[in-house]
């Protein structure tokens, strides 16, 4: 047997030595580790958010209205202008203007 064929069938042997319940180990852990990895990346980019942040109230930005405008920006214009009315609405209904 050649040396490429022992290795398949080795390959093959520990493929079906991990399986267990029908379930297949070997695809198991790669969904994991794929899992494992993007939540190390999330975490580098809540990081690195929270940085910007940091940074923008250092030169003395109000991070509350930031986080406001870009959440507008993520609203198509006719919902942002309709929450908009609504809040104006409201606040005059209770005597806020």
């Amino acid at each position: 047997m050649s040396e490429a064929k022992a290795k398949d069938l080795q390959q093959q042997q520990q493929e079906t030595a991990n399986d267990a319940g029908g379930v297949s180990g070997q695809r198991l852990k790669a969904f994991i580790e794929r899992v494992e990895r993007l939540e190390e990346e999330k975490t580098a980019l809540a990081d690195d958010i929270k940085d910007i942040f940091a940074e923008s109230k250092a030169v003395g930005f109000d991070t509350k209205i930031i986080r406001k405008v870009i959440r507008l920006r993520k609203m198509d214009k006719e919902k942002r202008q309709e929450e908009e009315e609504l809040l104006e609405l409201y606040k005059s209904a209770i005597g806020m203007e």
